[in-house]
Order: C-alpha cells, then structure tokens, then sequence
C-alpha cells in the first residue's frame, strides 16, 4: 500500500502542473503572436517482482510482474500552428503568415526572436517592439514620410514629399529553425535560441528558405483554443480527484490493518 501513496501522490504533483500549462494557455488566449503549450507526461520506474523472460525450471516465463511507480511531467511541448489574423490598419502592425520569426536586438546586444509584430517608430524613426527593440536589420522611416508599405516579401517602402515613387527603406528578415519547439521562452513575447533549436536560418519573406510571407495591418492572434484548454482543464481536474481517491483508500486499508491489532 506504501507504492498506492507515492504512485497517486507523483499523479497529482504532474496534474498540478498540468493545470499550471493550462492556466498560463488560457492567461495567453489574447497575447499576439502566443504559441500554445502542451505538457507531456512519462511513466516513472518500474519495479520487477519477476522478470519478464526469466528462465523458471523448463520453462520462461512469457510475462512478467510489474509494479510502476507513477508518472512525471517529461516536457512542454509547443504547439507551433498558425493563429488567426486580425486586421488592425495600423500599417506598422506586421503579421506572419507561414513559418518564421521576427529578429529583434535585446539591450544587451543579444538577439531574440518573435511571432509579435506590434511594430512602433522610436524618437529616432527606427522600427522597434513595444519593449523598444529595434527590428534587425535595423529599418528606420524618415519622419517626413507621407505613408508606409511593406510588401509580403518583406521590402519596406515609404512615400515622401516631392517624389512620385516610393523610395526603399529596408528588407525585413525572418528566422527559422531546425527546431522551433526548442527555442526557450523568455517573456515579452520574446524567445532565445539554444542548442535544441539549433541555429537561425535567414531569408527574405516568402523566398526559397521556406518562410512564410508578411501582411501589413494584420496581426497574428494566439493560436490558443480556449474551448479546448477548458476541457483539458476538466481533465485535469478529474485526474487530480482520481489520485486523491486513491490516496484515501490506502489510507483507509492502512487504518483497518491497524485496527486489527485492537
């Protein structure tokens, strides 16, 4: 019975967090750019009383007996699906369409990378994050400019006073990588290379690296299903009462061996 407490116990310590993934999804179902989380569990060690395969007189024995002693949260699995695009106008409100991510300089010199395109002008006319990042390769709109495009292939154009065509500004990159689900999240919308993303591949929109393209004046909403974490929350609920059902009754047939020497 001391293996049904600790087995039930591990069972509620991984829906616990199992709820945690849940409530941070449902906490994101309105951050820009969010990729849902999925929390993946794995079976705990096993304790052979008799061995599958093992030689008993003639015989072997074909199957064994086997004691598991719980299950553990192994991973967060990130759930890189497209969002939803929401038409904003403000054409400096950037969206991905396919595969990709924004580069971005942190303060510190090191680059970060995002699904986030809410894109601002700072007191230099570079385009930065809400954070005041500046957008690599660095893109700066001059302050007389009459209006702004971006292509869906990235190339940044403005209209300024006296001239009839547009003159370029810049090309906006995209990054992807070997690895998405292996980029570490920093908040602010933010994510960090590591070494199971592996490392940044660089393209134009739309180009054969395989990104995917821009739309000016859309944003890409969180790709969070909120009828879908509310049932997963249920789940997780009930999973959490099954393991303390279980934790009473082996405190129930504890109490009744004790009992038996009254």
């Amino acid at each position: 019975m001391i293996r049904a407490l600790y087995t039930a116990a591990s069972g509620m310590s991984a829906q616990q967090l199992n709820l945690d993934t849940i409530a941070n999804n449902l906490a994101n179902s309105s951050t820009t750019g969010f990729r849902q989380l999925r929390l993946q569990f794995q079976d705990m060690v096993y304790q052979n009383l008799v061995t599958p395969g093992a030689a008993q007189s003639q015989s072997t024995i074909s199957a064994g007996l086997q004691i598991g002693l719980g299950t553990r949260s192994a991973a967060t699995e990130v759930i890189n699906t497209q969002g939803s695009l929401n038409e904003t106008d403000n054409p400096l409100d950037v969206a991905i369409e396919g595969r990709g991510f924004f580069q971005v300089q942190r303060p510190d010199g090191t680059i970060a990378y995002t699904r986030a395109g809410q894109f601002h002008l700072n007191n230099q006319g570079t385009i930065v994050t809400t954070d005041g990042d500046p957008l690599i390769p660095t893109i700066t709109i001059p302050p007389n400019a009459t209006s702004v495009t971006i292509t869906e292939y990235g190339v940044v154009n403005a209209t300024l006073p006296g001239q009839q065509n547009p003159s370029q500004l810049g090309q906006i990159q995209l990054a992807t990588f070997p690895n998405p689900g292996g980029l570490e999240s920093m908040g602010s919308n933010l994510l960090e290379a590591t070494l199971s993303s592996g490392d940044a591949v660089l393209g134009n929109p739309g180009g054969p690296e395989g990104v995917g393209t821009l739309q000016q004046g859309y944003l890409e909403n969180s790709n969070v299903d909120v009828v879908t974490e509310f049932v997963q929350m249920v789940l997780a609920q009930r999973a959490y009462e099954s393991n303390s059902k279980v934790i009473k009754a082996a405190d129930t047939m504890y109490s009744e061996v004790n009992n038996m020497s009254q």
